[in-house]
């Protein structure tokens, strides 16, 4: 190939040991070649018999590449004259390529509230999540009924092929919907119709819909600090004001609120457990949280990521199920539940608000994948899902049991709180001097997975210390994870 186009060409390479076939490498090199300008608009390519000589590679690769670039119109084939770059890409600008060099793109102009959003967002770099010792976040894997998953998911594969593959309802699954509304009031005693209850792609989606749909720019939203990351960024990119209100062994502290922003538009609280704290929000503040909300005319919501797990005395009341005026709005996550990966969750809407609810995710959503939704309906229905929580519960509280068994001797270095539902905790540092970035980073180099508290925090606060989950490690694992803690905390600084 002496042409201009052969040397160009000739310098595609192809790795017979990639598991990509040639022929989809020689289409992406001369798709490359063309579009970064390499060829002009107008200019003959060799003969695919040559280009595959050339290229050592089949007259039929070749074929398959240039046919493939000629139904893109990248490339035209003119009868008895051969095959040549298209007009329409003459006097181009040029197009970015997956390789070689190219000018580097400068960073797009965001509009105002991306801008703020994305320097105020909190950092959510992805910690290791396999079950071992401490992730948090993440349930037993190992302890999920499975046979009956795989089970239950076979036969509604196998039913009528509009239900699995079609567009399902915004809203989600009726099924499913009405299953949650009855395990919602048997098990949390939340009285709500299924029409209340919208599925969403996890929690996280649901929080930024009730921030869209709730929240001006500038608008105060009462924030627990610490509290949880997730949550915190979605309402940051709707707009809100976080105000950063202290959390104590009560919970939220209502009055600290009260003090930096009496009008607020929402609040948002983690009253069965508190992310990351470990605390259960006291009846007296749920009721006093109500009468702010009433009295501001506020919205409070309130995420019930992982209340299904309480162990501890005789839980107390959802504020759902204790709102009379309609301002709470409830949202759960089967990422806990069940797993992660199913990425669905659902709020319970007050009735109030079903209206506009409804309105937002039929205009603006498709809604998430109905097969899963259609498999945890029957889990439900069946009586999988009550068995797995109950037997999770009590999983759960051996694991934090074993965890304080085993950390008896660490009692002078780090106060391991108590929890009382879920699967992580959080231990305070005895020595106010030590610092969590170092012991974060010290962990991680042992084999530990840990958060330090003030990658929660707003604002900082008092205590200093790790948030350590245990409901995803074995007791081997949380033994000899203890024994690298007391080999950190032995260490200065």
């Amino acid at each position: 190939m002496k042409t201009k186009a052969g040397a160009i060409l000739s310098s595609i390479r192809i790795d017979r040991n990639s598991d990509r076939k040639i022929s989809v490498q020689l289409y992406m090199g001369l798709r490359d070649i063309i579009l970064s300008g390499g060829l002009s608009g107008g200019e003959r390519l060799p003969a695919t018999r040559t280009l595959a000589s050339e290229l050592g590679v089949s007259r039929t690769t070749a074929l398959d590449a240039v046919d493939r670039l000629v139904s893109e119109g990248l490339l035209e084939s003119r009868i008895g004259a051969g095959t040549f770059v298209s007009n329409t890409l003459t006097g181009r600008v040029q197009l970015s390529s997956t390789s070689g060099s190219r000018k580097p793109l400068a960073p797009p102009r965001l509009s105002p509230l991306a801008d703020r959003a994305r320097n105020l967002f909190a950092d959510r770099r992805r910690l290791p999540h396999k079950s071992q010792a401490f992730v948090t976040a993440l349930p037993a894997l190992n302890s999920f009924p499975m046979a009956q998953w795989q089970r239950l998911s076979a036969r509604h594969l196998r039913s009528d092929r509009d239900a699995v593959m079609g567009y399902g309802n915004p809203y989600g699954v009726p099924r499913l919907r009405a299953a949650i509304a009855s395990h919602l009031n048997a098990s949390r005693g939340i009285q709500c119709d299924a029409e209340q209850v919208f599925i969403t792609g996890g929690a996280q989606q649901a929080f930024s819909l009730i921030g869209n749909l709730l929240i001006d720019r500038g608008q105060k939203v009462w924030f627990e600090n610490p509290g949880a990351i997730g949550a915190r960024n979605a309402f940051i990119a709707c707009g809100a004001d976080l105000v950063p209100v202290a959390v104590d062994g009560e919970g939220i502290v209502v009055a600290d609120g009260l003090s930096k922003a009496p009008e607020f538009s929402l609040a948002f609280v983690t009253p069965s457990h508190q992310q990351p704290l470990s605390r259960v929000l006291s009846l007296s503040r749920r009721l006093a949280l109500l009468n702010a909300a009433e009295r501001a005319d506020a919205f409070i919501v309130e995420d019930d990521y992982d209340g299904d797990f309480y162990f501890g005395d005789q839980p107390l009341p959802t504020l759902k199920s204790i709102d009379t005026n309609g301002r709470v709005i409830y949202v759960g996550t089967f990422s806990k539940t069940l797993f992660p990966s199913l990425r669905l969750g659902f709020m319970v809407a007050p009735e109030s608000m079903v209206d506009a609810v409804s309105r937002l995710f039929s205009g603006a959503l498709s809604g998430v994948p109905t097969w899963p939704q259609a498999v945890v309906a029957d889990f439900i229905d069946e009586g999988y899902f009550a068995t797995h929580i109950r037997t999770m519960r009590q999983h759960y509280r051996q694991r934090h049991e074993m965890l304080h068994h085993h950390a008896r001797g660490l009692e002078d270095e780090l106060e391991i709180q108590r929890a009382s539902a879920g699967f992580h905790t959080v231990a305070f540092f005895r020595d106010p001097g030590r610092r969590e970035s170092r012991f974060v980073e010290d962990a991680a180099a042992a084999g530990l997975t840990l958060s330090g508290i003030e990658r929660y925090c707003l604002t900082p606060v008092d205590h200093r210390g790790i948030v350590i989950g245990y409901g995803a490690a074995s007791e081997s694992e949380i033994r000899s994870g203890i024994e690298t803690l007391k080999a950190l905390c032995r260490q200065v600084g």
